[in-house]
């Protein structure tokens, strides 16, 4: 990990500041931008969030899925974790703390949008950073490759339905069409692109050429889009966290408590399956973290640019690498 990725979660606080004062500059000008829609998907946003997914899913070769074979279990313990659970316990911490021991300080109306921005962050493992924390932890690179491919493929079946539900649970109204929509714009479309240029790439400019120069260089490219898409988010948030500041904190709790289960629970039950250290690091890590670049994109299209499910999503983007990288610590402490 670079200097620049490691202190992500700074570049995401000067991001936060810098939004708020644009959008308390700009006023009710800066709220044109969330006109430009498109199928109920915001264009600007769709933008940036294709700068973003594209970098990961181009890195992505599914001709890696011949070897999950060979680790099926850390393979089983993944899937079972991150689409049998995980969305769950979410949509559970996010019940336990919002609607009930937060009912003294947010609104029904409140409550029901940091569910619904919990709920997407749940239900949407890592694709992408899981490859820092794997190789922090010294993962087993072809394993994590094979569960990030198979991760990506479920995304497609099963996050529509599992969102569906969970919103359903939580009484949240579900606008399927644009749920659909959006899948196919941030996660269908990246992932087919990158599939064909992975190949078209590696086939014309050779190996050497793709990963040392062309993903490198993409890197920043992914990287800079996040922020921007947080300068625009918190230019339209500005005046609520102005208003209620401490709303940062109390969305961040269960969200922090929730990596922190997700993780031990499938470190445990990795030792218990005699995985090892190489395969359960990076099989606990993929569930712990979250795709935030899709949950902040679908709860934009499908709440708003200021909705609280989008703050939430925000949220969630700020306490992934510092949380996440104290779990890299305790893995390696760990080591087995």
């Amino acid at each position: 990990m670079g200097k620049f990725e490691r202190y992500l979660s700074l570049w995401v606080l000067l991001c936060i500041a810098a939004g708020i004062a644009l959008g308390a500059w700009l006023g009710d000008e800066i709220r044109v931008l969330s006109s430009w829609e498109w199928y109920g998907v915001n264009l600007p946003v769709a933008v940036l969030v294709w700068l973003m997914i594209y970098p990961m899913m181009v890195q992505i070769d599914f001709g890696s899925l011949a070897q999950a074979s060979r680790n099926w279990k850390g393979l089983g313990l993944t899937v079972g974790i991150n689409w049998a659970i995980k969305p769950f316990t979410m949509a559970f911490f996010a019940w336990i703390f919002f609607e009930h021991l937060y009912s003294a300080w947010l609104s029904p109306a409140q409550a029901q949008e940091y569910i619904a921005g919990a709920i997407l962050l749940g239900a949407a493992p890592c694709t992408a950073m899981v490859f820092v924390w794997s190789y922090l932890t010294k993962g087993d690179a072809a394993y994590t490759l094979v569960q990030v491919a198979v991760n990506d493929l479920i995304i497609l079946v099963l996050f529509i339905p599992i969102v569906g539900l969970l919103l359903g649970m939580a009484d949240i109204s579900i606008p399927w069409g644009t749920l659909a929509s959006s899948v196919v714009i941030f996660v269908v479309i990246p992932l087919l692109f990158g599939y064909l240029s992975n190949r078209y790439l590696r086939k014309l400019k050779g190996e050497a050429w793709f990963t040392e120069r062309f993903l490198p260089a993409l890197k920043p490219v992914s990287i800079l889009a996040l922020l921007s898409t947080l300068i625009l988010l918190f230019a339209f948030q500005g005046r609520t966290i102005l208003e209620q500041p401490w709303n940062i904190l109390l969305i961040a709790i269960p969200l922090t408590i929730q990596t922190y289960f997700i993780f031990f629970l499938s470190w445990f039950v990795g030792k218990r399956l005699k995985l090892a250290h190489a395969i359960c690091a990076p099989a606990s890590m993929i569930g712990a973290s979250n795709f935030f670049e899709l949950s902040v994109a679908v709860a934009i299209a499908l709440f708003g640019l200021d909705s609280g499910a989008s703050l939430a999503t925000v949220v969630g983007v700020l306490i992934e690498v510092p949380v996440m990288l104290s779990l890299v610590a305790l893995a390696n402490r760990w080591r087995y």
